[in-house]
């Protein structure tokens, strides 16, 4: 049995291969599975999807949006929805309005910072797909006002910074509802990023998103710790969820994480493709 990868970008959001080149990458390096999860956005999924069917490898839809949250940050992954939903595309629509309008105020803000830079060149480093922070980032390195990924996000673009701009998002019961109803199991993304103070708030969080319908943790992710891991872990077993993961690959950072392996730590079997289908079907059975 191959291994596989469920957390992956392309370039409908803010990664550098397209969704088909990303099918033909996974496969040409012995991976079983992966699931494409852009940025709020579904974009290159009929791509990725029909790409899958064409050379015979397993792709499964999936989505990370970016839930309201309060003090780190929350990522909501949902899988195996239905594409064509009427009320999911009309969500996800709301929240590209809603990075568009943000795009501009950071170039403002940057070009009042001193910084000399366009949205023009922003939109030529997204190449034509969504604009995400990793494109703004693209260009000040380009620039040479920063030197790598990591300085542009410290300095200028991360959360908090002086060129940072907020955006629309949905609650974390909005955003699972939606991916309920279009038939999908909604899954908590790399819980480090939360910002929580220990276990007993992530469990307190955890229990208020399992009302809402949550039926899995990412525990297997390239920034967690071997003691994060075991604690997601303890908790999904804890509360019934099922586990997944994935290397949150996008290609652009300068790092050494790579599909389907991450930093080499990485290799997740199919068993967890297996347990997602199985939720899945339970619950399309019961609806």
């Amino acid at each position: 049995m191959g291994y596989v990868d469920l957390h992956l970008h392309t370039t409908a959001s803010d990664g550098v291969m397209s969704p088909s080149e990303i099918v033909r990458y996974a496969k040409a390096k012995g991976l079983q599975a992966i699931s494409i999860t852009d940025h709020d956005t579904i974009g290159g999924l009929e791509e990725g999807l029909a790409e899958g069917e064409r050379i015979g490898f397993e792709v499964i839809p999936g989505i990370e949006i970016s839930a309201e949250h309060s003090p780190g940050s929350m990522h909501l992954l949902g899988y195996f929805f239905n594409i064509h939903d009427p009320t999911l595309n009309e969500r996800l629509k709301y929240l590209q309005r809603a990075r568009e309008e943000r795009n501009p105020k950071m170039v403002e803000k940057l070009n009042e910072l001193g910084v000399d830079i366009t949205y023009e060149e922003v939109l030529r480093a997204s190449g034509g797909g969504q604009v995400g922070r990793p494109h703004f980032a693209q260009v000040l390195i380009e620039k040479r006002y920063v030197r790598n990924f990591q300085e542009a996000f410290e300095r200028y673009l991360k959360k908090g910074a002086p060129a940072y701009v907020d955006k629309f998002r949905f609650t974390p019961r909005d955003a699972i509802h939606f991916i309920t109803e279009a038939r999908g199991v909604a899954v908590l993304g790399h819980p480090n990023t939360l910002g929580l103070n220990g276990y007993i708030e992530l469990e307190n969080l955890i229990l208020n998103l399992l009302k809402e319908g949550l039926k899995g943790i990412e525990a297997h992710y390239p920034e967690h710790s071997s003691s994060e891991v075991a604690q997601f872990k303890a908790l999904a077993e804890r509360h019934g969820l099922i586990l997944t993961g994935g290397t949150d690959y996008h290609g652009i950072e300068k790092e050494s994480v790579d599909v389907g392996v991450g930093r080499g730590e990485m290799k997740l079997p199919y068993s967890l493709v297996e347990t997602l289908k199985a939720v899945r079907n339970q619950f399309v059975q019961s609806h």
